[in-house]
């Protein structure tokens, strides 16, 4: 008669372990906004600190060639959220440009083209996909994809703290409270955005432990307005004399670029986002679901550099925030799933935005809607170290960035990558494995491959329905450009 109460009792506990194993993995996807790849300690920054994420990057894996499919904000969100080119999406330039080439009123060569202003409600989104599997879904940040009705809470994620039209934390005291966000309360005066955000993401895991959740937390820092924590900037001031640091300018066509990361309020944001990852990642452990949780870390686009406070530097790599070179598209990439990645490991597969919606959904065992085109590759694979199959990665910006930045298109295929400047057709040719700093044009030297690289570069634009810019009937070389140069602060 004991052995009744035993068994069931033993049946039961077997039933709640086969439960737990059964269980897709939680997500958490932290989006930077502005980060260059070179920002992190991982990534070899000696004058910001990020221990948090250096810390994950020793648990998790580290990503060398990952970029996003836009050189600026919104495009590459639309991307990341759908699992397709920003392209077919119709958002290829930041919301808030002008969006016509009747509204331009620059003395450009070209008028850009149009673009859509904001995610169509009937787009995937990896929300809707996940919470379709049984996900809780949570977003904390910002989101810059629509106005009001196409915000996260209408793009399937279940709670919105913060995700409004806007660009950046531009209400109230913007990085500190009262923020002046319809989405965010105001905490006690002073309080600092990041730090509330993960506070938020924190209460979300802890109330979603019993049930799989996708925590999506794209931040609004380090974008500007360029504001940072007073203790840290104190700090970081002091570390800047201490190092002897002084700053250093080239140049990038007509703007002036920075060449050492030295500038004391943008690493204090930098470090203070670092703490709020640390946060989430110790809500995560507290709520004993580290193990079972899948943690990714990236960017947007390539740190600001060219213009609008020129705060850090992007070197070795070319450019930033709004250039197609690689200062303005490679990003960092950290991802730890215990049980597939391995810790420590650096993986230098070529990888884009729209790669995150079908990972995600092979990781929760999900399959995309019939009939929905996902132009993004599962890297499960690759997490797990195996071999990948060589694929091209491709960009396509026809318009005037605020950094300096004309109309371009490029393609990468192995290690070469060819840009095409759209105001005059003029293309330029690097391999990137013996130039990573894209200083040797070799398209003279390579016909063929030019006319290869073209040609594949052409028909994906055809494919997506690319749209571009036009020449501008107003144009007058004599006056100054629409490109001219801003100088540094």
């Amino acid at each position: 008669m004991k052995l009744i109460p035993l068994a069931a009792l033993l049946l039961a506990g077997l039933t709640s372990l086969c439960a737990a194993a059964a269980r897709p993995p939680n997500i958490v996807f932290f989006l930077a906004d502005d980060l260059g790849q070179r920002d992190l300690g991982a990534y070899g920054s000696t004058f910001y600190e990020t221990p948090h994420l250096d810390r994950l990057a020793k648990e998790g894996a580290r990503f060398t060639d990952a970029y996003a499919a836009c050189p600026v904000c919104s495009p590459t969100r639309a991307s990341i959220l759908t699992g397709q080119w920003p392209q077919r999406t119709g958002i290829t330039d930041y919301i808030g440009a002008p969006m016509t080439p009747d509204a331009w009123k620059r003395n450009t060569k070209s008028l850009p083209a149009p673009y859509a202003d904001r995610l169509s409600l009937d787009a995937p989104t990896i929300a809707k996909a996940l919470k379709a599997a049984g996900y809780a879904t949570f977003f904390a940040g910002k989101w810059h994809l629509g106005p009001e009705g196409y915000w996260p809470e209408n793009q399937g994620f279940d709670v919105n703290m913060g995700g409004n039209e806007r660009g950046g934390p531009y209400g109230g005291k913007k990085y500190f409270s009262p923020y002046g966000n319809p989405r965010l309360t105001d905490g006690p005066d002073g309080e600092h955005l990041p730090d509330r955000l993960a506070t938020e993401a924190v209460k979300f895991i802890q109330a979603k432990r019993g049930e799989p959740f996708l925590v999506y937390f794209p931040f609004y820092s380090v974008h500007t307005p360029l504001m940072a924590r007073p203790d840290l900037q104190k700090k970081y001031e002091e570390k800047r004399a201490r190092l002897g640091l002084k700053a250093e300018w080239g140049r990038e066509h007509e703007r002036d670029v920075r060449l050492v990361q030295e500038h004391a309020v943008y690493a204090g944001m930098v470090e203070a986002m670092d703490q709020a990852v640390g946060k989430v990642l110790a809500g995560l452990e507290a709520a004993g679901l580290k193990e079972n949780t899948i943690v990714i870390f990236t960017s947007d686009n390539g740190g600001l550099s060219t213009s609008e406070g020129w705060p850090t530097s992007n070197l070795p790599l070319r450019g930033g925030k709004g250039w197609i070179y690689e200062g303005g598209i490679r990003e960092p990439l950290i991802v730890r799933w215990p049980g597939v990645t391995t810790a420590g490991s650096v993986i230098t597969t070529p990888v884009s935005s729209p790669d995150f919606f079908p990972t995600f959904l092979e990781a929760a065992g999900a399959k995309p809607k019939p009939g929905q085109v996902m132009d993004g590759r599962s890297l499960v694979g690759a997490l797990k170290g195996a071999a990948q199959p060589e694929r091209a990665l491709f960009w396509h910006y026809p318009h005037y960035g605020n950094q300096g930045g004309a109309p371009a298109a490029a393609v990468r295929r192995g290690d070469w990558k060819l840009i095409e400047w759209q105001e005059d057709g003029r293309v330029e040719l690097f391999n990137l494995a013996a130039d990573l700093s894209e200083k040797n044009d070799l398209a003279a030297r390579d016909p063929q491959r030019v006319a290869k690289l073209k040609a594949e570069l052409h028909a994906w634009q055809k494919d997506v329905g690319a749209k571009f810019p036009i020449a501008n009937p107003t144009y007058d070389a004599a006056k100054t450009s629409g490109r001219a140069a801003e100088r540094k602060p």
